[in-house]
């Protein structure tokens, strides 16, 4: 969106709090959304300058103007005008369309309820999201999405605080916390007070930086500091917070969401790109031809056509001159064969396409395969332009969250002491059983009334040594319900937790279903009801979580008992051990790479038990270092180090972040169509590790480089240090990064079976992974060739902690660099701008927010349709389409070059050789229909069979059905046909005389005779390039011949003219029957043995998995599927840490100062467990 001069040189913003009139006259947005491209103002302008970038539109133009000048034209305007101007109607009734569903969109959006306060008023008042303006306070509820970029002004939670989720910014559904000034916080829910608010903000100006945010309040003579912990940005949801108040910073385009969103690009495929270069060089042989022609005329004239002026005299125009005379005739010439010659370049060509790509669009919308039962929706196809891009994409950009993931953690198993839980092995094979709810009843926790009736867990043997009250487990659900920053609140009278990470909210639930149930938390203290029994433990110190140490921990005390509990990443938590244990530490690191290798996240647990002298000791240096000015935070983690060492090691805990169904084969069999997959992530480094392991993106065969560094420098040097690695493998022929040649997969690689392993291959597979930190250097201008040499020699690449214009800025770069085809796919709005950049964006429904789905050309439920959207409806659509075009370009050539061979027998006098009625009706009444049928039903492989064989899409990578050698081809046989088509029937008709004695070479019938074997043999070729018979395609076929003779025949006979009779006269002398079966013959044979012996001789993996499809059909049983082996979880040999951890720095701070704490009543204590209450085993 292109913003007004003032807005761009905008160096700070002034706005003041319920002052509209002042606001008014900086001219800020306006709070309106808008994904449409046109207006009903703008619609007929734009939406001609853009059907005019296709070049045979703006031909045909230019024709109309031609055939306005009666001098040179023998065809009235009329012929081409109503063709151009139903073509052009009829794209923008499509455009409109399209449009039309967009605007929809945008108004439910901007039709959205906010609750604003009224200047000076003492109420709230209900307005649309679009009439919202800079400087109102606006109300915002719990659940209900942000309508602007606001400064939070007051809360209802404790010391101005509120929770937000920003699923829709940066793809983590973590709860994120924000607090008002405390100065503000005393307005409340007053609506008097808010409505004299005046305060004067000046701020930054609009930009897309999300975490970054510098302003200042000037109120009641004070001026207090603004930045990004007291803003909510638009697209956050407030989570747990009954209500909030803020006044609008920035609005509708100027929000940080949209300008994270990218601007609407008007997108075309590679097909409409390569279509521009051949109607340029048909424009070109066109040109050519005239010359030829008008050459000839020059010559012809000045030699023979200057002695039959007495018949053919010259125009009025023309001087009587020879020499003068012929040069002007020939140069009226060249413009008369311009416009008899026009259909080398044919109108109704784009509008056939539009209508292939519209019903293509309604299969992909009502395809049954594609639709999701839970959500309730099918795949939508909110474009009806790029269909055929579909099968052509090389790489695909992922958003994680939402998209590959469900973003749901849960508590899958566990090893304590040495013992491992979670796992149930079969009794007979011994073998674990992956999928245990199918063959065992999950445990029953009922006897804890605080216990989760969603929770999962299938391993009876835990619950039983807790309650056998195993020292070990104790200490380790102790350590889960205690070592955390989660929140507890209470909702319709039951327990729930605010958790900042679904991994702490998954360990914390895990604890209370097993009965360590965390109930409260103060500033000072923390309150577990451990199997009925409450226990309050204080709180001495939190050692916060961030991103070096990877770990946290919690020092508390309990009677007498003071201990440090620790949880982080095994890599960093092994090192701080104490020395022994050495069985149970060997123990618990091979359960650790098992439950890795299952792609499960895991987090490693560790006490220390303290005596109170070591501690006060660290306790007075940990002050000191806390409000030392200088180093703060060296000094703290220096103090950290001191204490988290000599641990014991209690345990290890495996979470499964659970993937979208399918995601595992979809991203198997995308592989195997040799489509590079990316993932971008605004996530952690270690969680989208973990996941592209869990998904099988990443696996144990891959040599992973990751690049993070800091500066330009260091991430230069890491990127040339691993393009040198990949140099030397491709030195010494070891590297498979997944590109081969078409003549590979057309033999071998088709033929290789789909269970075949990345193991049986001896080539080494790169990964990336990168950081947004690094990925600011390398998007760099010095430095973004070597990332993308590196990265495109890697089979995944997984970029993290991106911001939404870095997506886009990745996205852009490959396109630029590569010339490929990007897809795009995501859930939230902080995927919209790499979905608007890709050459194709797909939008999953999340389950908040609708903006990636406004702003993509496909929706789909869920990331596993996208492998039949690509796989059968991309190839299909790119398949037809090529047959489609290759044929009309076939048929048109073969039509018009009849013209140019009659040119030499005919004086060059730019006289046709057919009707002008059947010209204006060839394209539209005799060829048209058998054609659409080809381009909208056929296929050459069924949708069962293109899921089998995904190596079929790889010819659309390549363009190999339709380039410009096939263009060629087509063109050349085309032109071979028109020859035969003209001179057989002119060389046999030639002086030829009837059965009776007449003489029948005349012009009309020779006309007829040549239109006829024309419609007979187009008609022929476009059955035989048929692989899939509808009942569409016998009507189109066997009607259009029907259609020609019954038709020719009628205006033949009824209509007045030099047609009267002549068909029907032909029709009855053999020589009719033989010409037109002799040369049907000469121009069908040759073709048809060629493609049966490249068939047989050199199929291609089309060719045997049609014949399978065939046979399979013949025999009446179902197909062998050659499915990927897919497991819920896999297993690798090497050793690789499976920590993953999101929590947001700085939150246990935020905890010890108290300004997280709620005054709630305190809870009743529901719990009926005893302290040694023993149960029977039916209660498991």
């Amino acid at each position: 969106y292109k913003k007004p001069r003032l807005e761009k040189r905008e160096t700070q913003r002034r706005i003041r709090a319920n002052d509209r009139p002042f606001n008014a006259q900086f001219k800020y947005a306006n709070n309106v959304i808008k994904t449409s491209k046109y207006s009903i103002v703008t619609f007929l302008p734009f939406n001609l300058f853009e059907q005019f970038q296709r070049l045979a539109n703006f031909y045909f133009l230019c024709l109309v103007v031609l055939q306005m000048i009666s001098v040179i034209s023998s065809l009235t305007p009329i012929t081409t005008a109503v063709p151009l101007i139903g073509v052009l109607s009829l794209t923008a009734v499509k455009d409109a369309y399209d449009d039309l569903q967009r605007h929809r969109s945008d108004s439910q959006v901007n039709n959205r309820m906010a609750k604003v306060v009224r200047a000076g008023g003492n109420h709230l008042e209900e307005e649309k999201w679009s009439c919202v303006c800079v400087g109102d306070i606006i109300r915002m509820d719990n659940n209900q999405f942000v309508a602007a970029d606001i400064l939070l002004l007051s809360t209802s939670e404790p010391n101005g605080l509120c929770f937000i989720e920003t699923t829709e910014l940066d793809g983590e559904s973590n709860l994120k916390c924000r607090q008002c000034l405390m100065e503000t916080t005393a307005l409340g829910q007053d609506d008097v007070k808010l409505g004299q608010f005046d305060g004067e903000i000046i701020c930054e100006p609009p930009n897309n930086k999300l975490n970054k945010f510098q302003g200042t309040l000037i109120w009641q003579g004070t001026k207090y500091p603004l930045d990004n912990d007291r803003v909510l940005l638009r697209g956050c949801v407030l989570r747990n917070t009954e209500w909030c108040y803020g006044v609008v910073l920035f609005a509708g385009r100027d929000t940080k969401l949209m300008q994270n969103s990218g601007k609407t690009k008007f997108k075309r495929t590679t097909i409409d790109k390569l279509l521009n270069c051949i109607i340029i060089s048909i424009v070109l042989v066109l040109i050519i031809m005239c010359v030829v022609c008008s050459l000839a005329c020059l010559f012809w004239e000045n030699k023979t056509g200057m002695k039959f002026q007495v018949y053919l005299p010259w125009t009025s125009e023309v001087p009587s001159n020879y020499v003068p005379g012929a040069v002007i005739i020939s140069i009226l010439v060249f413009f008369s064969y311009a416009i008899v010659l026009n259909t080398l370049v044919p109108i109704s060509l784009y509008v056939s396409v539009e209508i292939i790509r519209f019903v293509q669009s309604f299969f992909i919308n009502w395809d049954i395969a594609m639709y999701s039962v839970p959500r309730r929706m099918a795949a939508r196809a909110h474009t009806t332009t790029l269909n055929e891009d579909l099968g052509q994409v090389q790489y695909i950009f992922s958003d994680k969250t939402g998209t590959l993931t469900q973003n749901i953690m849960t508590f899958n198993k566990c090893s304590i002491g040495g013992k491992s839980y979670g796992e149930l092995v079969d009794k007979v094979t011994g073998e674990v059983i992956q999928d245990p709810a199918k063959v065992a009843q999950r445990v029953d926790f009922s006897f804890n009334p605080e216990y989760e009736s969603e929770f999962q867990f299938y391993d009876a043997s835990l619950l039983a040594d807790v309650r056998a009250k195993k020292p070990e487990v104790y200490t380790f659900f102790t350590l889960l319900a205690v070592c955390h920053t989660v929140m507890p609140g209470s909702r319709d009278g039951k327990l729930q937790y605010k958790a900042q990470s679904p991994d702490e909210a998954a360990l914390v639930s895990a604890a209370r279903n097993f009965g360590f149930v965390f109930k409260n938390r103060t500033p000072n203290s923390i309150t577990v009801e451990v199997m009925g029994v409450e226990k309050v433990y204080e709180v001495l110190c939190i050692l916060d979580f961030n991103n070096v140490r990877k770990r946290m921990s919690v020092i508390l005390r309990q009677g007498q008992s003071l201990r440090l509990y620790c949880k982080g990443a095994d890599s960093v938590i092994y090192q701080r051990l104490k020395e022994g244990d050495e069985a149970l530490k060997a123990k618990t690191l091979e359960h650790l790479n098992k439950f890795a290798g299952e792609g499960l996240r895991t987090l490693c647990l560790a006490v220390k038990d303290l005596n109170e002298n070591e501690f006060e000791t660290w306790r007075i240096k940990h002050h000191e270092a806390s409000v030392s000015m200088d180093d703060r935070e060296e000094r703290l983690h220096q103090i950290y180090e001191e204490i988290e060492r000599n641990m014991t090691l209690i345990g290890v805990t495996a979470i499964e972040d659970k993937l979208q169904e399918g995601v595992q084969q979809t991203i198997a069999n995308l592989s195997l169509a040799q489509i590079k997959i990316w993932v971008l992530t605004g996530d952690k480094q270690e969680t989208a590790i973990n996941v592209g392991y869990s998904c099988q993106l990443l696996d144990d065969d891959m040599e992973l480089m990751v690049v993070e560094g800091d500066s330009t420098v260091e991430v230069v040097k890491q990127l040339d240090k691993y393009l040198q690695t990949i140099r030397i493998g491709l030195q010494f022929g070891q590297t498979n990064n997944s590109v081969v040649t078409f003549s590979d997969v057309t033999s071998s690689e088709y033929e290789r079976d789909r269970t075949v392993s990345q193991e049986e291959t001896d080539g080494v597979v790169y990964a990336l992974v990168i950081s947004g930190q690094a990925l600011v250097h390398a998007l760099s201008h010095e430095v973004e060739e070597t990332f993308v040499t590196v990265s495109t020699h890697c089979k995944a690449v997984i970029c993290c902690r991106m911001t939404p214009l870095q997506k886009a800025m990745v996205v852009e770069l490959i396109k630029k660099h590569k010339k490929v085809v990007t897809l795009a796919i995501g859930d939230g709005a902080n995927d919209v701008s790499m979905i608007k950049v890709a050459n194709i964006g797909v939008g999953i429904s999340g389950e908040e927010g609708n903006q990636a789905m406004l702003a993509s050309d496909y929706s789909i439920a869920q990331f596993r349709f996208l492998e039949r959207l690509l796989l059968v409806h991309g190839r299909w659509s790119y398949y037809r389409m090529c047959k489609f075009l290759r044929y009309f370009f076939y048929k048109n050539f073969a039509f018009t070059l009849c013209h140019f061979w009659f040119a030499f027998f005919c004086g060059y006098s730019a006289q046709t050789v057919f009707d002008p009625i059947f010209i204006s009706v060839y394209n539209l009444f005799y060829t048209a229909a058998p054609v659409l049928a080809l381009g909208v039903f056929d296929q050459d492989v069924d949708d069962k069979h293109s899921l089998q064989y995904p190596q079929l899409y790889t010819p659309g990578h390549m363009n190999l059905f339709f380039n410009k050698r096939e263009f060629l081809l087509s063109a050349a046989y085309g032109f071979y046909t028109s020859a035969v088509l003209f001179l057989l029937p002119y060389g046999i008709y030639h002086e030829a005389i009837s059965s009776k004695g007449y003489v029948v070479s005349d012009y009309i019938l020779l006309s007829n005779v040549v239109a006829t074997i024309l419609i007979i043999v187009v008609t022929v070729q476009v059955m035989l390039d048929t692989s899939y018979w509808t009942v569409f395609n016998h009507i189109t076929i066997w009607g259009s011949l029907a259609w020609y003779f019954g038709l020719h025949c009628l205006y033949s006979v009824i209509l007045p003219g030099t047609l009267l009779g002549s068909l029907l006269y032909a029709m009855q002398e053999p020589v009719f029957w033989l010409t037109t079966l002799l040369t049907s013959t000469i121009l069908m044979v040759p073709g048809v043995a060629w493609r049966f012996y490249f068939t047989d001789v050199y199929p291609t993996l089309a060719d045997k998995v049609r014949l399978k499809q065939r046979v399979t059909k013949r025999r009446s049983r179902v197909s062998d599927t050659l499915t990927v082996t897919q497991s819920a979880r896999r297993h690798r040999r090497s050793i690789r840490s499976g920590y993953a951890f999101a929590h947001e720095e700085g939150f246990g701070r935020l905890i010890t100062s108290g300004k997280l704490m709620k005054r709630t009543p305190p809870r009743t204590n529901l719990s009926c467990l005893r302290p040694g209450l023993r149960l029977d085993s039916n209660d498991l």
